[in-house]
């Protein structure tokens, strides 16, 4: 499906997923070799090396042919193990964007929380080295909000290097948006309400369903903020104006003109 959107002149934008791509250490080379970006989530025991890890050359013991292939000294170690290790007053509040839900303690509905980052080296024999044996650099990320007692998340990027904090959070809390859009997709505009079994047919709801999605999506994004007062929000009737309505319109009959129910038989 990538490859078909790349195709298609798709722009090319860092692709983001759950844990279940994440930990899967040849969708992450899948990406990488097509010259994609990513930030994905990933397990608290993904095994990693840190960036500053050198690979040796191994020490030849004397006898038969001369080791030539690198290794890394040390064993690695899992995401939460790096991250516990540099200890919370290591990661910083970051804002990724404003939520819907205000409260009295979050007027503004700011979604905020502690993030640090790591340049780290994902350790697996599957994945293809530099020349000179080391393994492939990137970002590792990881939420510890306040009150918990260790992380709760962590994402693996492949963003650049000099990337502020900020741009590597948002695109991580993206996949919040995405889970959104699709429950948006399937319920409110109907996705999964096809009951018919024809290709044809399908395909024709999957595609109204889709143009339906996008053109809420725009309207979100070009809405302008109305003047006046919104007339969705006005102040529910109260019982008075409610009483009101039964005096202002007039009662109709409860039966045709010159028909009485009380007279039809079972027959009739």
């Amino acid at each position: 499906m990538i490859d078909e959107l790349v195709g298609c002149g798709m722009p090319r934008r860092p692709v983001v997923a759950d844990s279940a791509y994440g930990d899967n250490t040849a969708f992450r080379q899948g990406l990488a070799d097509r010259g994609l970006t990513y930030a994905l989530a990933v397990s608290a025991f993904t095994s990693l090396h840190p960036a500053s890890s050198v690979p040796v050359p191994p020490t030849w013991s004397g006898t038969g042919r001369p080791p030539t292939k690198t290794t890394y000294p040390d064993k690695p170690v899992t995401a939460k193990t790096l991250i516990t290790e540099a200890g919370r007053s290591a990661g910083r509040f970051v804002v990724w964007r404003r939520g819907s839900r205000k409260s009295a303690g979050n007027p503004t509905a700011t979604m905020r929380s502690r993030l640090l980052t790591l340049r780290v080296r994902p350790a697996n024999r599957n994945i293809p080295r530099h020349p000179d044996g080391s393994l492939l650099e990137c970002w590792l990320l990881a939420e510890w909000p306040t009150g918990e007692p260790e992380p709760t998340d962590y994402w693996l990027s492949t963003l650049p290097a000099d990337i502020r904090l900020r741009d590597m959070v948002k695109p991580a809390k993206m996949r919040w948006r995405i889970e959104h859009d699709y429950r948006e997709l399937k319920d409110g505009l109907g996705l999964d309400h096809f009951e018919g079994r024809s290709w044809l047919g399908w395909h024709r709801h999957v595609t109204f369903a889709s143009v339906a999605q996008a053109i809420c999506i725009k309207l979100r994004r070009t809405q302008k903020p109305l003047r006046g007062t919104d007339p969705l929000r006005r102040p529910a009737r109260t019982p008075a104006l409610t009483r009101g309505l039964d005096r202002c319109l007039p009662h109709l009959p409860t039966t045709r003109p010159g028909h009485n129910p009380n007279t039809e038989t079972a027959g009739q």
